[in-house]
């Protein structure tokens, strides 16, 4: 597609399309963020022709750049560049819509369900979600921490998070590896750089979208510890947590982990969750919808989970809409991408915490449970079997009482 056919389509589309199309996605992408980017490709490079190859390969290097959930910033951008900011909400809405509902639904119907069943089957969830975060951490290494420099300070991050686990030390250990980053040299540009998005925003409206994120991110913690409301409180967590994730949806988990577990819902309800969220198709931010209606913050669930939602969703939209008018300069800036190379390696080590403590030591308790962790692990990492063909398996293990002893 030449730039001239490229900014024909960028022409206005119905809302009503642009909807339609993102849920028919939010119904149909498994396999994670690096999955619904192929999606994403296939509906609009291939075959509705909304972008050209050049422009999407902005939007996903500046998507990457950032913090928070890849796939639904990318989404975001492309409904932002088609309808502006109502075409960038119909996209969220669309795309995230789907596994909200189903993990809601799942979060408030979790004790109906366990009463039926028995409780053990949540056990097999729990294990699957050992063997997913495992492949996150393996797959996430592999591309993040290539060479020895950052994969030391993938080490030390996880040391540190074992020693003194907590938000506080998740945002220090991620500040202070990106600025040790600046010394290690000059990272590639890559990416295309030959074609400008036509962004229909412009960069005052975009600064002012900066300015909010930052202003949310230093007063919200303030205000929920002046006012006491306990819904303000999980705001404050879901989006502090949003607007730390880099590298990939399965970070969210050490967050909201950090953030949430003993405070408002127990271990292993988070960790079925966890291990549920896998199943359902569109972002893994969503799993933010079941925290939210698994805690006794209000007898509204559903408000809950939608204050949840919307919280760790707002961060990293504002961070889309805010920089998308000042990408074509910034991409140019070497010292902030080599201090996301630092952000990203400690990452790795974050997730790596967390698959120690607590995930082994919460869901392995047999040699039954090792196995089939090792099993799914194998599965998912050697045979490329998506994590949905796993929870039903997992779970009837464990509810018939193969994991047992």
């Amino acid at each position: 597609m030449n730039a001239s056919s490229y900014q024909q389509s960028l022409a206005g589309i119905s809302m009503w399309t642009l909807f339609w199309v993102f849920l028919r996605l939010g119904l149909t992408s498994f396999g994670g963020p690096v999955a619904h980017l192929g999606f994403f490709r296939t509906e609009f490079v291939d075959k509705r022709r909304w972008l050209s190859e050049s422009a999407y390969a902005e939007l996903i290097a500046l998507c990457q750049f950032l913090p928070g959930p890849a796939s639904s910033q990318v989404g975001m951008a492309i409904g932002l560049l088609k309808g502006g900011m109502r075409g960038a909400l119909l996209a969220w809405l669309g795309f995230t819509l789907p596994s909200a509902l189903l993990l809601t639904l799942f979060a408030l119907h979790l004790q109906d369900l366990g009463q039926l069943l028995g409780w053990d089957w949540l056990h097999g969830l729990k294990v699957l979600a050992v063997a997913v975060v495992a492949h996150a951490v393996l797959s996430m290494g592999r591309s993040l921490c290539p060479d020895v420099i950052r994969r030391v300070v993938a080490l030390v991050a996880c040391f540190l998070l074992l020693l003194w686990p907590g938000s506080g030390m998740q945002l220090l250990v991620i500040v202070v590896a990106a600025v040790s980053a600046l010394w290690w040299g000059k990272p590639a540009m890559g990416g295309a750089q030959n074609i400008e998005l036509n962004v229909p925003l412009s960069k005052t409206l975009g600064g002012v979208m900066l300015l909010l994120c930052m202003a949310l991110l230093l007063t919200l913690p303030l205000l929920a510890e002046q006012f006491k409301v306990p819904l303000l409180s999980l705001f404050d967590s879901v989006y502090r947590a949003g607007a730390l994730v880099f590298g990939g949806g399965h970070v969210v988990l050490p967050l909201l982990q950090a953030e949430l577990v003993l405070q408002q819902i127990s271990p292993d309800t988070f960790l079925a969750g966890y291990g549920a969220a896998q199943a359902v198709p569109g972002p893994l931010f969503t799993f933010a919808a079941f925290v939210g209606a698994s805690s006794p913050l209000t007898s509204s669930g559903w408000l809950a989970a939608m204050i949840a939602l919307v919280g760790i969703f707002l961060p990293g939209c504002l961070l889309v809409i805010g920089t998308l008018p000042f990408w074509s300069t910034l991409r140019k800036h070497h010292l902030a991408r080599q201090g996301l190379l630092g952000a990203n390696a400690a990452v790795v080590g974050m997730l790596l915490a967390v698959l120690i403590n607590p995930l082994l030591g919460a869901s392995i308790q047999s040699m039954q449970d090792a196995l089939l962790a090792l099993l799914a692990f194998a599965l998912l990492q050697f045979v490329r079997l998506s994590a949905a063909w796993l929870v039903l398996p997992c779970a009837v293990l464990a509810g018939l009482g193969w994991l047992a002893g």
